[in-house]
């Protein structure tokens, strides 16, 4: 009856201590250049390293370099639809003035999140972490299965033949 009460009790209290360690994990991005090494992720962090060529090491992001005001490189959509919103006031407008001005906020911030997003690095944070997560629990299931073997080895080395 111990025999088979010790692996369910094993196996039922992974998942908790799996769940419960997700739940404090610390998540440290980092761009890393040329050879350099990338950190190791602990038993509470994980390390995601984006990498870059040796000669980024000291420039300034790709998405800052240049005039960003420069009229140069503003297309004249932008400029039509920036001028469709001077001196909007009311309903969708995130201003003080009018009434329900502050309903158009959110659009406000969703629209500069889009820009920000198009001059992005090209990085995919959300995808790293994903890899790095799934690794991490990959490494879990392997501990878990070598501890369950060996429980089940000593158990049947135990047991009366």
């Amino acid at each position: 009856m111990i025999r088979l009460v010790a692996p369910a009790i094993l196996l039922a209290l992974v998942p908790l201590g799996a769940a419960h360690a997700q739940e404090r994990e610390r998540i440290n991005q980092i761009v890393v250049y040329g050879d350099d090494p990338c950190p190791a992720s602990s038993a509470d962090e994980i390390v995601v390293c984006a990498r870059k060529g040796e000669n980024e090491r000291f420039r300034i992001p790709e998405n800052l370099r240049g005039n960003p005001n420069d009229p140069a490189r503003d297309s004249w959509a932008n400029h039509a639809e920036r001028l469709e919103y001077v001196g909007r006031t009311g309903i969708g407008s995130c201003s003080t003035a009018g009434s329900g001005g502050a309903s158009g906020c959110f659009n406000q911030i969703m629209r500069q999140a889009r820009e920000e997003l198009a001059y992005g690095d090209g990085t995919n944070w959300t995808g790293l972490v994903e890899a790095a997560r799934e690794e991490r629990l990959s490494r879990i299931d392997a501990e878990t299965a070598r501890i369950e073997a060996q429980i089940k080895a000593e158990e049947a080395a135990k047991a009366p033949q």
